[in-house]
């Protein structure tokens, strides 16, 4: 009951935060940067499959720490996921992809790490505002 509380919660923190970042803060700077390689619509199949993914492995190794460690322990933890995912991304497609923008991975990666240190430490605290966790 306390992961899939969790789960729940972490979902919406993340399509929240990443709907606003990537729909009204950074939009101008992607498509500024690297807009000849973004669809003219997404692929939102593929999306949602990551969203869906993506949140389970910040509920595992993330926000599952914060059950008794608190939530300044899930975030660093979520900063390190959102770090080493989106790190593993950008740094990839700086690589293999002709056009692909330096500084576009550097800013993405951050969020990543962002995203990854709000997402976890906001779920858990929300969950200790439910008593779902034994520090909150």
């Amino acid at each position: 009951m306390k992961y899939l509380a969790a789960y729940g919660i972490a979902l919406v923190i993340f399509l929240i935060l990443d709907g606003i970042w990537l729909g009204l803060v950074a939009r101008g700077f992607y498509m500024g940067r690297i807009g000849d390689l973004i669809l003219d619509q997404p692929r939102w199949g593929i999306a949602a499959i990551f969203y869906a993914f993506y949140v389970v492995g910040l509920v595992y190794f993330a926000v599952s720490t914060g059950f008794t460690g608190g939530a300044l322990l899930a975030g660093m933890n979520g900063a390190l996921f959102g770090f080493f995912a989106y790190l593993t991304y950008n740094f990839t497609n700086l690589s293999t992809l002709k056009g692909y923008d330096g500084l576009i991975a550097v800013v993405d990666t951050s969020w990543g790490t962002v995203m990854g240190f709000a997402v976890s430490f906001l779920t858990v605290v929300v969950l200790g505002m439910l008593g779902l966790t034994e520090t909150e």
